[in-house]
């Protein structure tokens, strides 16, 4: 039995001590199921479908129940007349000291001034506009992502590209040290190879140190603990090549990009809202109704110890004919925070023409980066190839070997660079343009 429990507990320790390996698409998926940033607009989404019903409520009749205890003081004199025929006073009740009321009331809205249906046309407009600005949300999230995704592939590979490097200047190392036990080369040789060793030893230190870091900042994009062992698979980094129309893209995102649409649901919003608080300025017709159970009921003459039930209906009639400006002080501010909204508009659809030429511009130069990058690692590695077997013959100094070796380690590492540069180019013109990074 103990083995059995021994082993079980051996299992679950190499099961957690796992890293979990995931690609970009998992790494999207996992990260938007845990994103802070979409719990909040998730959250303002509700708001907004709860101010719909509010105001749709508002339609409705209301009933209201009101309940009341008044005790009267003792010195209460009892309804009595007085008549010309008789010299004593007639008492037609006595005072009643407890006073018991009931009152059930119902109200429905028959018109006002446009308020409820203004108010109603504007809280569907700011619900749509909600839900334009929870994909958006979910967009910034996705590339938060694979900036964070990306970020840890380069820093995995700057660190792969310093461990190969070193390995190289070990094997050199070795070589010169046989070189050197044989009079071929001199100390100094052997010295420079070693500080190139120890500064490598010292960009990989610096490498790990960016790993870790970069490996945090995806766990915590991802919704992760700081420290989970996550890894990433990358089949390779690739610059293919893509072909785009400027004005297309920029039409495209006029057409697509969610900030555009729901702040044109803000700005219907804002209209109808000039339209509730002019509102004001027509009259508001109730209906309304009451019933009344009461102890005594006023209704009923003479009043007696007794609980009695009556009802009335009709129609109430509610105008301000002069409020000192508040109305027009009111749709003052509904009418400029509708210009605002036009403005804010306006300039955004200037901003996303930038936005989307400085992305189509971005993606260009990148893939020129790759092409140029990609030359330049061919030639640094034949360069390093010719110089290392040269320097094997003792046809090349030291000097020559590590000044091919960080050319081959710059020139790799810069198309590293360029090759992450390219699709973080290509997903941030896909957002830019309204896609769905996701």
């Amino acid at each position: 039995m103990k083995k059995i429990i021994l082993l079980s507990l051996m299992m679950i320790s190499v099961l957690y001590s796992q890293p979990q390996k995931l690609t970009l698409q998992e790494s999207i998926e996992l990260g938007l199921q845990n994103s802070k940033d979409l719990k909040i607009s998730q959250s303002k989404l509700k708001s907004s479908d709860a101010k719909v019903s509010e105001v749709n409520s508002m339609f409705l009749p209301q009933l209201k129940l009101m309940a009341n205890y008044t005790r009267l003081s003792d010195n209460v004199p009892p309804f009595e007349v007085t008549t010309p025929f008789s010299p004593m006073p007639i008492r037609i009740s006595d005072p009643v000291l407890d006073n018991y009321n009931l009152k059930l009331s119902l109200q429905q809205p028959l018109f006002t001034g446009f308020r409820l249906s203004s108010s109603k046309k504007a809280a569907e407009y700011n619900f749509n506009a909600a839900e334009l600005e929870y994909s958006k949300e979910m967009n910034e999230a996705a590339l938060n992502i694979h900036n964070a995704f990306w970020n840890y592939y380069r820093a995995q590979e700057v660190r792969n590209l310093l461990e190969k490097s070193l390995g190289q200047i070990e094997n050199h190392l070795r070589d010169t040290k046989n070189f050197l036990e044989n009079g071929l080369v001199t100390q100094n040789d052997y010295l420079k190879l070693q500080v190139q060793y120890s500064n490598t030893k010292l960009q990989l230190i610096e490498a790990e140190n960016n790993l870790e870091v970069a490996r945090a900042v995806f766990n915590k994009t991802l919704g992760l603990s700081l420290e989970s062992k996550t890894e990433i698979i990358v089949d390779k980094a690739e610059a293919k090549t893509v072909e785009y129309d400027i004005k297309d893209l920029v039409k495209e995102a006029k057409q697509n990009r969610d900030e555009l649409q729901s702040l044109a649901y803000r700005l219907k919003a804002a209209d109808e809202n000039i339209s509730a608080a002019r509102s004001d300025w027509f009259p508001n017709i109730y209906l309304t109704g009451n019933y009344y159970y009461s102890n005594p009921n006023a209704r009923y003459q003479p009043l007696t110890d007794q609980w009695n039930d009556t009802w009335d209906v009709g129609v109430t009639l509610s105008w301000d004919i002069w409020n000192w400006g508040l109305t027009s002080s009111k749709t003052t501010q509904a009418e400029e925070l509708s210009v605002q909204t036009q403005a804010t508009l306006e300039k955004l659809n200037d901003n996303i023409e930038v936005e989307v030429y400085q992305n189509y511009l971005n993606l260009f130069k990148s893939k020129e980066k790759v092409d140029v990058s990609r030359l330049s690692l061919e030639q640094a590695s034949e360069n390093y190839r010719i110089t290392s077997e040269k320097y094997d013959q003792q046809l090349a100094t030291s000097t020559d070997l590590i000044d091919a070796e960080v050319s081959e380690l710059q020139a790799a590492t810069n198309l590293t660079f360029s090759l992450i540069e390219y699709n973080l180019a290509k997903v941030r013109l896909e957002k830019a343009v309204g896609r769905r990074i996701y």
